[in-house]
């Protein structure tokens, strides 16, 4: 998988919508693009600020604004990466904070997704969850179910590898009730087990702060994702940035394991 270090763009607070679409081929756009939003702790600690929450809070303007973008530019999904099973090993006042934002903000954001026709999803285990958070959850997501615009796709408790054990169970079970040979299972039965079965693969797949890893996301998914980092914190991403994202998308050959033909 491919990788390009792409440099901290300034804000694009100023840049209209057009100029943005102009730099970009809406021929070749990625229907699924998944991000992993690194970098609200460090953002807090580079401003002295007293608790890496205010990061926190900082990136969901940031999520506002790039979900915003994805449905000006007609994206399909948009899966964000918001809460892995490890993220429980942080200190429990960051981790009852987040699920508090959490919370408010399903809530909060509600009519704005419905104005603007977007679907929201939750894909995680549910353990350790609040039972107003998932309440909330669940409200958004039957509120939402028929908007058709962009699918915003939020990794909740997630983690790849528990994605993949949670398919093979369901998998190993309907062996055991007969209703598949174990012979029958193949890649394709494997798709139909994960979370978001019934979405397309990460065609881009975006980390921000720099970190040139996957941290256990969608691991099944972005087998093929190309892949773009940037050192920029997640409380500094821009719209223009996402299109520099797009961009390098744009410029690459995907051959998904087979050879260019001339």
């Amino acid at each position: 998988m491919a990788t390009i270090l792409g440099k901290s763009s300034s804000n694009a607070s100023d840049t209209s919508l057009a100029e943005l679409r102009q730099r970009l081929d809406l021929s070749k756009m990625p229907a699924h693009i998944a991000i992993i939003m690194d970098g609200n702790g460090r953002w807090a600690r580079s401003k002295h600020l007293p608790s890496r929450l205010f990061g926190h809070r900082e990136g969901y303007k940031t999520v506002k604004n790039i979900v915003r973008f994805a449905v000006d530019l007609d994206i399909q999904v948009l899966t964000l990466y918001v809460f892995s099973n490890e993220n429980w090993s942080r200190p429990k006042h960051e981790t009852d904070g987040l699920m508090t934002l959490y919370e408010h903000a399903t809530r909060a954001e509600l009519p704005e997704l419905l104005d603007n026709g977007v679907q929201m999803r939750f894909i995680g285990r549910r353990d350790g969850l609040s039972s107003s958070l998932i309440a909330e959850m669940e409200r958004a997501t039957a509120a939402t179910k028929k908007n058709t615009k962009l699918v915003l796709n939020l990794a909740l408790n997630y983690g790849g590898r528990s994605e993949i054990v949670d398919a093979a169970r369901k998998a190993a079970q309907s062996v055991l009730d007969g209703t598949i040979s174990a012979e029958a299972i193949d890649e394709t039965y494997m798709s139909q087990q994960m979370y978001a079965h019934d979405l397309p693969d990460p065609d881009l797949l975006i980390r921000t702060a720099g970190e040139m890893r996957v941290s256990n996301f969608l691991l099944w998914g972005i087998a093929y994702s190309e892949i773009w980092v940037t050192e920029t914190l997640w409380p500094d991403f821009s719209s223009s940035e996402l299109v520099d994202g797009i961009q390098a998308y744009q410029s690459r050959v995907r051959k998904f394991g087979g050879v260019l033909t001339p």
